[in-house]
C-alpha cells in the first residue's frame, strides 16, 4: 500500500492530528487521538466517506 502522511492540526480540537493519503483507495484520513476527531473523504472528489466529531452539536433550525 502506498501512502504518505503529515501532521497537521485538528479542525475539531486544534491539537496534533495526522493526516494519511491513500492512494490505492482514494482516500485521505483525518484522525486526532486528543479528541478522537475522524474524517475520511474520497481524493477524487472530496466526498465525506466517514466523519466522527465528538464535542459538535449540529444546529436545528
Amino acid at each position: 500500500m502506498n501512502y504518505a502522511s503529515q501532521i497537521v492540526h485538528c479542525p475539531n480540537c486544534g491539537g496534533h492530528a495526522s493526516r494519511h493519503y491513500l492512494d490505492k483507495e482514494a482516500l485521505v484520513r483525518t484522525q486526532c487521538p486528543h479528541c478522537d476527531y475522524l474524517m475520511i473523504t474520497c481524493s477524487n472528489t472530496g466526498n465525506v466517506v466517514e466523519a466522527y466529531a465528538p464535542g459538535l452539536v449540529a444546529a436545528h433550525r
